[in-house]
């Protein structure tokens, strides 16, 4: 138990100087701010003249298709990343297992070229 303790004590010593860290610069924002707020200053901004429109409009989902898009490629290559870096001690069906999963991933996104989801009027 005193040897598994030992091993993680580095991780333990880490997270208390993070929250640690966190808290004192979270205090010093509050303590030294400057609370002298302008008329200017707490204006609505978006970019350059106020608003002229409810934040509430609703969107196109082209924007959405766009996000979705994003954090599929974005998951692939989180996936592809250590399965390159151990490519030469995998199994066949690890290697075939990723190629599966690339080949879902181009389908997907052949589909989504199809439906012109990636053009932009």
């Amino acid at each position: 138990m005193d040897l598994l303790l030992r091993e993680y004590l580095p991780i333990i010593i880490f997270l208390i100087i993070a929250i640690g860290l966190g808290l004192v610069l979270i205090l010093a924002a509050v303590v030294l701010a400057v609370r002298r707020p302008d008329p200017e200053k707490v204006s609505a901004y978006e970019c350059g003249f106020n608003a002229f429109d409810d934040a509430r409009m609703k969107f196109d989902v082209r924007f959405y298709l766009v996000a979705i898009l994003f954090i599929i490629f974005d998951l692939e290559v989180a996936f592809l990343f250590p399965w390159a870096v151990a490519f030469g001690e995998i199994s066949m069906t690890a290697f075939w297992s990723m190629i599966v999963f690339l080949a879902v991933l181009t389908v997907g996104f052949a589909y989504e070229w199809k439906k012109g989801a990636l053009e932009w009027e």
